[in-house]
């Protein structure tokens, strides 16, 4: 895992080690940051599910103006930790070890505008995740929830002012992209 682009580009990132953490291959990275490159400039970004941090570290290196790392895992906390300071970001960066239903009780309306969401595939923690992100309404206007699942898996319906704007398919997994509107 690396860095794709941006001010760390090229740097290494530590991976976590075991089988419970599920990391987004550079290639799918790689072309999810070219869908979304316009909407990171400048924007506050939740990781949740974070893992090693790659995606939010990704986003920060591209321009995002800071980001909330969350997970769980002690190990991943500890390696997400490790990747931030590696990559330049902990003047940027907060960084949070609880499950992602309480996580998101911490933060006002109007948060973000980028949330990354890559729970484990078997958990089916996606519907009640998304639907706690849309009634808080953490998201901003315009803002972006970039979800990643498996191809096959059927994607919740959004809410009132929340549609999907795009879905990607890459090998097995699928990227959907849903936006708040005004």
């Amino acid at each position: 895992m690396r860095v794709i682009t941006g001010t760390a580009r090229g740097r290494k990132l530590k991976p976590v080690e075991g089988m419970n953490t599920r990391p987004t291959s550079d290639w799918t990275k790689e072309s999810l940051f070219n869908a979304i490159q316009f909407d990171i400039e400048g924007r506050r970004v939740l990781d949740l599910f974070s893992g090693t941090g790659q995606l939010g570290i990704e986003a920060l290196s591209r321009g995002a103006r800071d980001a909330v790392f969350v997970d769980v895992s002690p190990a991943a906390v500890k390696i997400t930790r490790e990747n931030v300071r590696s990559a330049g970001f902990d003047d940027v960066s907060e960084i949070v070890q609880a499950d992602a239903l309480s996580a998101l009780t911490r933060y006002p309306k109007d948060r973000f505008g980028l949330i990354f969401l890559d729970p484990p595939y078997e958990a089916e923690l996606l519907s009640t995740v998304l639907n706690t992100i849309m009634t808080r309404k953490l998201l901003c206007e315009g803002g972006l929830i970039v979800c990643e699942t498996l191809r096959k898996m059927t994607f919740p319906v959004c809410p009132e002012n929340f549609r999907v704007i795009r879905e990607y398919v890459y090998g097995k997994t699928k990227i959907t992209l849903i936006t708040r509107n005004a």
